[in-house]
């Protein structure tokens, strides 16, 4: 049967990306952020999922005030890259894993989920980026991802508890799931940040060290945290740390933390990572 083995959490700040993308990684402002994924790199290859469960935030690439689906799941065969104004990043087209992916919807439906299916949709920073990150820079991305974009744009967002219990829903849908697979899931977004208003350029690092303890020490006390909290600790776009909750909740009560790596500044955003294992 098909398994999930590891949970990752990262930031996917766009300028990360654009870093990437024009050979500035290198750079001293760069180096320390990159260098926190380095631990990682390694890890996967010898990890080597077959499949990415990857939650993320579209950023009106897809959707916009027209749909906004409060889950969505990407059933298709490939995602290509979206504009996001200044043309598609030069990443590899995203392969899916179309049946796995229609599986888990179905069996999320089935378990009181209204998961919004789509069968075509390109994907932005906030599922590239990640990727970036973790693998480089190759011809070919090496594992199958399924896209599960999460309304953390608009008001109201879901709650972290519906999060967690997606992340559960989620793992049984994929227990379930005939093939021998090794799948991880992986939870981005955040950390602290506002990019609007007096507070822009918000970033509270108490906040998210104390977000990335209680991930693993006490996960309880995250599922329960109110929007208004986020709202004035984390900044307005804070809020995106519920969709880590869906990472969580999908590895179950125990986990062993394998890295973290927290980073200040990235663009005007606090970078924080996670590697999570079943034990």
């Amino acid at each position: 049967m098909a398994r999930i083995t590891a949970g990752i959490t990262t930031s996917h700040v766009p300028a990360i990306g654009a870093a990437i993308d024009n050979n500035r990684s290198a750079e001293p402002y760069w180096t320390p952020l990159f260098a926190g994924y380095d631990w990682t790199r390694r890890w996967i290859a010898g990890a080597a999922p077959d499949v990415v469960i990857l939650v993320y935030n579209d950023h009106a690439s897809a959707f916009s005030m027209d749909f906004i689906p409060t889950f969505a799941i990407g059933c298709a065969e490939a995602f290509q890259p979206a504009d996001e104004g200044w043309g598609p990043r030069p990443v590899p087209v995203v392969k899916g894993h179309a049946d796995l992916a229609w599986h888990i919807a179905q069996c999320c439906i089935l378990d009181e989920f209204d998961m919004t299916i789509v069968n075509k949709m390109d994907v932005d920073h906030g599922l590239t980026v990640p990727l970036s990150l973790v693998f480089g820079q190759p011809d070919d991305w090496p594992v199958r991802v399924i896209p599960i974009a999460v309304n953390v744009v608009i008001y109201p967002p879901p709650s972290g508890n519906r999060c967690w219990m997606l992340g559960e829903a989620i793992a049984r849908a994929v227990a379930s799931y005939p093939e021998d697979l090794n799948v991880q899931i992986w939870g981005t977004g955040g950390m602290s940040h506002q990019l609007q208003g007096p507070r822009a350029g918000l970033i509270n690092q108490p906040f998210d060290q104390a977000f990335l303890d209680d991930l693993t020490a006490d996960p309880a006390r995250l599922r329960h945290l109110p929007h208004i909290d986020y709202l004035r600790e984390a900044g307005s776009e804070g809020i995106e740390l519920v969709m880590w909750l869906i990472m969580r909740g999908a590895l179950g009560a125990d986990v062993r933390q394998l890295h973290r790596h927290y980073h200040v500044p990235a663009s005007n955003t606090a970078v924080g990572h996670l590697v999570l294992e079943k034990p």
